[in-house]
């Protein structure tokens, strides 16, 4: 199958309600194995146009390469992550979410998928990860090679954590 253009960003934010969980799961690559009917309706694709897709396929621009690095860093040793992720819907829309990744165990007890669950965050937490995002982007950018750019972004990640005297995890659930 193959993969549809990716959009234009237009700036416009899609409002989604507090009561709604997006889910989707995936396999060991991050291929889209199911959606549900909020994620197919806020990112605004038909369920034929995600299946068999790299989840990567609602990935916003303004998103810093080293989150990404982190969720499969941390989901690779077998361990749960929560982000704050700004998502792009087919038509360049975008709209943020708290996710809970978790990995998915076979009956051998080795991982084989993901499983991802999507709330609404509240205003002041995107407004908060906007910032951030902005400079680990900036930070990025900055480095002619994008793997040196995202492990400089990655130390300002730990670093900006470390500030608060926290682990990712207790920051994530500070703010």
């Amino acid at each position: 199958m193959s993969r549809p253009p990716r959009p234009t960003p237009t700036g416009r934010e899609i409002i989604w309600g507090d009561e709604e969980i997006i889910v989707s799961k995936t396999d060991l690559k991050g291929i889209i194995l199911y959606a549900n009917q909020t994620f197919l309706r806020i990112a605004r694709y038909a369920e034929h146009e995600v299946l068999g897709q790299p989840h990567n396929i609602i990935r916003h621009p303004d998103m810093p390469k080293c989150v990404f690095k982190l969720l499969w860093d941390t989901l690779e040793a077998g361990n749960e992550i929560f982000a704050y992720v700004k998502n792009m819907a087919k038509d360049g829309d975008h709209y943020w979410v708290f996710a809970h990744v978790t990995p998915t165990y076979g009956p051998n007890g080795r991982i084989i998928g993901y499983h991802s669950n999507r709330r609404n965050p509240e205003r002041k937490q995107v407004e908060l990860f906007e910032g951030i995002y902005a400079k680990l982007l900036a930070e990025e950018k900055r480095h002619s090679d994008w793997r040196e750019g995202m492990a400089s972004a990655g130390r300002m990640l730990q670093a900006m954590v470390a500030e608060h005297h926290m682990d990712y995890p207790e920051f994530i659930f500070s703010v």
